[in-house]
Protein backbone atom coordinates (compact mmCIF):
# COMPACT_ATOMS: atom_id res chain seq x y z
CA UNK A 1 0.00 0.00 0.00
CA UNK A 2 0.88 3.69 -0.63
CA UNK A 3 0.10 6.89 1.06
CA UNK A 4 -0.11 9.74 -0.80
CA UNK A 5 -1.26 12.72 1.44
CA UNK A 6 -1.75 16.72 -0.16
CA UNK A 7 -3.77 19.28 0.69
CA UNK A 8 -6.92 19.93 -0.76
CA UNK A 9 -7.94 23.33 -1.26
CA UNK A 10 -10.67 23.18 -4.42
CA UNK A 11 -12.79 20.09 -2.76
CA UNK A 12 -13.06 18.53 -5.89
CA UNK A 13 -13.59 15.27 -6.93
CA UNK A 14 -9.97 13.96 -7.83
CA UNK A 15 -8.15 11.29 -9.85
CA UNK A 16 -4.86 10.95 -7.99
CA UNK A 17 -1.40 9.92 -9.66
CA UNK A 18 0.56 7.50 -7.31
CA UNK A 19 3.41 10.12 -7.64
CA UNK A 20 1.63 12.95 -6.39
CA UNK A 21 -0.22 14.60 -9.28
CA UNK A 22 -3.55 15.53 -9.50
CA UNK A 23 -6.17 15.55 -12.19
CA UNK A 24 -9.43 17.70 -11.18
CA UNK A 25 -12.83 16.14 -11.82
CA UNK A 26 -16.31 17.52 -10.84
CA UNK A 27 -16.61 20.39 -7.81
CA UNK A 28 -18.35 19.01 -4.92
CA UNK A 29 -19.13 21.07 -2.19
CA UNK A 30 -15.96 23.18 -1.20
CA UNK A 31 -13.18 22.34 1.66
CA UNK A 32 -9.95 23.01 2.81
CA UNK A 33 -8.07 20.85 4.59
CA UNK A 34 -5.10 18.68 4.19
CA UNK A 35 -6.55 14.81 3.04
CA UNK A 36 -4.70 11.38 2.81
CA UNK A 37 -5.03 8.99 0.26
CA UNK A 38 -4.23 4.91 0.65
CA UNK A 39 -4.23 2.88 -2.76
CA UNK A 40 -3.30 -0.06 -3.75
CA UNK A 41 -0.25 -0.39 -5.79
CA UNK A 42 -2.35 -3.09 -7.69
CA UNK A 43 -4.19 -0.69 -9.22
CA UNK A 44 -1.71 1.78 -10.54
CA UNK A 45 -1.10 1.55 -14.25
CA UNK A 46 1.78 3.43 -15.34
CA UNK A 47 2.34 5.01 -12.40
CA UNK A 48 -1.62 6.25 -11.96
CA UNK A 49 -4.11 5.46 -9.85
CA UNK A 50 -7.45 6.18 -11.51
CA UNK A 51 -10.47 7.25 -9.68
CA UNK A 52 -12.82 5.35 -12.83
CA UNK A 53 -14.82 3.75 -9.72
CA UNK A 54 -15.48 6.48 -7.63
CA UNK A 55 -18.74 8.19 -7.07
CA UNK A 56 -20.21 11.28 -6.19
CA UNK A 57 -24.11 11.47 -6.03
CA UNK A 58 -24.59 8.26 -7.11
CA UNK A 59 -22.68 8.34 -10.45
CA UNK A 60 -19.12 7.45 -11.44
CA UNK A 61 -17.03 9.96 -13.62
CA UNK A 62 -17.60 8.46 -16.61
CA UNK A 63 -21.04 8.97 -15.93
CA UNK A 64 -20.83 12.77 -15.09
CA UNK A 65 -18.44 13.07 -18.05
CA UNK A 66 -21.26 11.52 -20.23
CA UNK A 67 -24.01 14.13 -18.56
CA UNK A 68 -21.46 17.05 -19.28
CA UNK A 69 -21.21 15.96 -22.97
CA UNK A 70 -24.64 15.76 -23.31
CA UNK A 71 -25.71 19.52 -21.78
CA UNK A 72 -23.21 20.67 -23.82
CA UNK A 73 -24.67 19.13 -26.94
CA UNK A 74 -27.97 20.05 -25.67
CA UNK A 75 -27.02 23.68 -25.17
CA UNK A 76 -25.65 23.98 -28.48
CA UNK A 77 -28.91 22.28 -30.62
CA UNK A 78 -30.94 25.46 -28.40
CA UNK A 79 -28.87 28.08 -29.67
CA UNK A 80 -28.26 26.71 -33.24
CA UNK A 81 -32.15 25.94 -33.31
CA UNK A 82 -32.80 29.83 -32.13
CA UNK A 83 -29.66 31.85 -33.97
CA UNK A 84 -28.09 29.23 -36.56
CA UNK A 85 -24.80 27.54 -35.98
CA UNK A 86 -22.76 30.28 -36.70
CA UNK A 87 -23.89 31.16 -33.40
CA UNK A 88 -23.15 28.45 -31.62
CA UNK A 89 -19.56 29.27 -29.35
CA UNK A 90 -17.92 27.82 -26.98
CA UNK A 91 -18.42 30.66 -24.55
CA UNK A 92 -22.01 30.43 -25.22
CA UNK A 93 -22.51 26.64 -24.57
CA UNK A 94 -20.52 26.89 -21.53
CA UNK A 95 -22.65 29.98 -20.08
CA UNK A 96 -25.85 28.35 -20.97
CA UNK A 97 -24.61 24.91 -19.07
CA UNK A 98 -22.87 26.60 -16.11
CA UNK A 99 -20.03 24.02 -17.56
CA UNK A 100 -16.35 25.86 -17.60
CA UNK A 101 -14.24 25.84 -20.51
CA UNK A 102 -12.49 22.84 -19.28
CA UNK A 103 -15.57 20.51 -19.79
CA UNK A 104 -15.50 21.84 -23.12
CA UNK A 105 -12.45 20.69 -24.16
CA UNK A 106 -12.92 17.12 -22.21
CA UNK A 107 -14.89 16.20 -24.94
CA UNK A 108 -14.42 18.69 -28.31
CA UNK A 109 -11.25 19.68 -29.40
CA UNK A 110 -13.17 22.46 -31.73
CA UNK A 111 -16.61 24.13 -31.92
CA UNK A 112 -16.28 21.93 -35.47
CA UNK A 113 -16.45 18.72 -33.02
CA UNK A 114 -19.30 19.99 -31.24
CA UNK A 115 -21.58 21.55 -34.51
CA UNK A 116 -20.98 17.79 -35.67
CA UNK A 117 -22.11 16.47 -32.54
CA UNK A 118 -25.56 18.20 -32.41
CA UNK A 119 -26.00 17.52 -35.93
CA UNK A 120 -25.44 14.26 -35.98
CA UNK A 121 -27.72 13.65 -32.97
CA UNK A 122 -30.79 15.97 -34.71
CA UNK A 123 -30.24 13.98 -37.71
CA UNK A 124 -30.32 10.48 -36.03
CA UNK A 125 -33.15 11.94 -34.25
CA UNK A 126 -35.43 12.13 -37.79
CA UNK A 127 -33.16 9.17 -39.93
CA UNK A 128 -34.49 7.16 -37.00
CA UNK A 129 -38.19 7.69 -36.89
CA UNK A 130 -38.15 7.27 -40.66
CA UNK A 131 -36.03 3.44 -40.01
CA UNK A 132 -38.51 2.79 -37.35
CA UNK A 133 -41.60 3.23 -39.19
CA UNK A 134 -40.23 1.49 -42.37
CA UNK A 135 -39.80 -1.38 -39.70
CA UNK A 136 -43.12 -1.83 -38.50
CA UNK A 137 -44.44 -1.61 -41.56
CA UNK A 138 -42.26 -4.02 -43.54
CA UNK A 139 -45.35 -5.92 -44.49
CA UNK A 140 -47.53 -3.29 -45.40
CA UNK A 141 -47.83 -1.89 -49.00
CA UNK A 142 -44.69 -0.09 -50.13
CA UNK A 143 -46.74 2.74 -51.30
CA UNK A 144 -48.60 3.74 -48.30
CA UNK A 145 -45.42 3.23 -46.04
CA UNK A 146 -43.53 5.84 -48.31
CA UNK A 147 -46.55 8.16 -47.82
CA UNK A 148 -46.43 7.67 -44.18
CA UNK A 149 -42.51 8.26 -44.05
CA UNK A 150 -43.35 11.98 -46.13
CA UNK A 151 -46.15 12.55 -43.42
CA UNK A 152 -43.74 12.11 -40.73
CA UNK A 153 -41.08 14.26 -42.40
CA UNK A 154 -43.16 16.93 -43.17
CA UNK A 155 -44.83 17.19 -39.28
CA UNK A 156 -41.58 17.11 -37.67
CA UNK A 157 -40.54 20.22 -39.77
CA UNK A 158 -43.78 22.10 -38.78
CA UNK A 159 -43.72 21.22 -35.27
CA UNK A 160 -40.38 21.66 -34.66
CA UNK A 161 -38.80 24.81 -36.56
CA UNK A 162 -35.77 24.70 -34.73
CA UNK A 163 -34.72 20.99 -35.94
CA UNK A 164 -35.78 22.14 -39.52
CA UNK A 165 -33.47 24.75 -39.04
CA UNK A 166 -30.85 22.79 -38.21
CA UNK A 167 -31.53 20.22 -40.92
CA UNK A 168 -32.33 22.59 -43.98
CA UNK A 169 -30.31 25.39 -43.60
CA UNK A 170 -27.18 25.35 -45.87
CA UNK A 171 -24.17 25.35 -43.87
CA UNK A 172 -22.07 27.81 -46.10
CA UNK A 173 -18.67 28.17 -44.29
CA UNK A 174 -18.61 25.32 -42.32
CA UNK A 175 -17.22 22.12 -44.54
CA UNK A 176 -17.85 19.53 -41.30
CA UNK A 177 -20.88 20.55 -41.44
CA UNK A 178 -21.52 20.25 -45.61
CA UNK A 179 -20.21 17.23 -45.40
CA UNK A 180 -22.38 15.63 -42.49
CA UNK A 181 -25.25 16.75 -45.07
CA UNK A 182 -24.07 15.20 -47.96
CA UNK A 183 -23.72 11.94 -45.86
CA UNK A 184 -26.71 12.28 -44.12
CA UNK A 185 -28.67 12.38 -47.78
CA UNK A 186 -26.85 9.38 -48.66
CA UNK A 187 -28.27 7.56 -45.44
CA UNK A 188 -32.07 8.12 -46.03
CA UNK A 189 -31.25 7.36 -49.41
CA UNK A 190 -30.27 4.20 -48.24
CA UNK A 191 -33.06 3.77 -46.09
CA UNK A 192 -35.44 4.34 -48.55
CA UNK A 193 -33.73 1.61 -51.27
CA UNK A 194 -33.31 -1.31 -48.25
CA UNK A 195 -37.01 -0.71 -47.40
CA UNK A 196 -38.07 -1.55 -51.02
CA UNK A 197 -35.93 -4.52 -51.54
CA UNK A 198 -38.58 -6.81 -50.56
CA UNK A 199 -40.63 -5.39 -52.55
CA UNK A 200 -38.95 -5.12 -55.50
CA UNK A 201 -40.06 -6.41 -58.96
CA UNK A 202 -37.60 -9.48 -60.10
CA UNK A 203 -36.24 -7.59 -63.38
CA UNK A 204 -35.96 -4.36 -61.01
CA UNK A 205 -32.45 -2.90 -62.16
CA UNK A 206 -31.22 -1.89 -58.05
CA UNK A 207 -28.98 0.87 -59.39
CA UNK A 208 -31.20 2.71 -61.61
CA UNK A 209 -33.57 2.45 -58.14
CA UNK A 210 -31.04 3.99 -56.39
CA UNK A 211 -29.95 6.41 -58.61
CA UNK A 212 -34.03 7.73 -58.82
CA UNK A 213 -34.38 7.26 -55.26
CA UNK A 214 -31.26 9.95 -54.54
CA UNK A 215 -32.99 12.47 -57.17
CA UNK A 216 -36.23 11.86 -54.97
CA UNK A 217 -34.97 12.36 -52.01
CA UNK A 218 -32.39 15.38 -53.25
CA UNK A 219 -35.59 16.97 -54.31
CA UNK A 220 -38.21 16.65 -51.58
CA UNK A 221 -35.55 17.83 -49.37
CA UNK A 222 -35.26 21.19 -51.42
CA UNK A 223 -39.10 21.38 -51.45
CA UNK A 224 -39.04 21.26 -47.74
CA UNK A 225 -36.93 23.59 -47.47
CA UNK A 226 -38.00 26.12 -49.67
CA UNK A 227 -41.77 25.50 -48.35
CA UNK A 228 -39.99 26.24 -44.81
CA UNK A 229 -38.76 29.28 -46.10
CA UNK A 230 -42.24 30.94 -47.04
CA UNK A 231 -40.68 30.20 -51.05
CA UNK A 232 -43.79 27.51 -51.02
CA UNK A 233 -46.88 28.90 -50.21
CA UNK A 234 -48.31 25.57 -49.83
CA UNK A 235 -50.52 23.70 -46.63
CA UNK A 236 -48.15 20.54 -44.87
CA UNK A 237 -50.77 18.54 -46.54
CA UNK A 238 -50.59 19.91 -49.73
CA UNK A 239 -46.78 19.02 -49.70
CA UNK A 240 -47.74 15.87 -48.30
CA UNK A 241 -50.00 15.12 -51.36
CA UNK A 242 -47.64 16.35 -54.11
CA UNK A 243 -44.56 14.24 -53.14
CA UNK A 244 -46.42 11.29 -51.97
CA UNK A 245 -47.68 11.23 -56.13
CA UNK A 246 -44.32 11.70 -57.29
CA UNK A 247 -42.61 8.94 -54.95
CA UNK A 248 -46.00 6.30 -56.07
CA UNK A 249 -44.98 7.21 -59.91
CA UNK A 250 -41.46 6.45 -59.29
CA UNK A 251 -41.91 3.59 -57.38
CA UNK A 252 -44.39 1.91 -59.99
CA UNK A 253 -41.23 1.31 -62.17
CA UNK A 254 -39.34 -0.95 -59.37
CA UNK A 255 -42.22 -2.13 -56.99
CA UNK A 256 -44.18 -4.64 -57.63
CA UNK A 257 -48.33 -4.07 -56.78
CA UNK A 258 -49.50 -5.60 -53.68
Amino acid sequence: MAAISFVCLSGRDIDVCCGGSLIWGHQPPLVSHATSFVVDRALCQDGEVRSRNKRWGGRTGAERRAERRQQLIEAATEIWSESGWAAVTMRGVCARTGLNDRYFYEDFKTRDELLVAAWDGVRNDMLGEVSSLFDARADRPPIETITAAITIVVDGIARDPGRAHILLAQHVGSSPLQDRRAVALQEATQLVVDASRPHLRQDADEMALRMDTLIAVGGFVEVITAWHSGLLAVTEKEVVAHTSRLAETLAQRYIVND
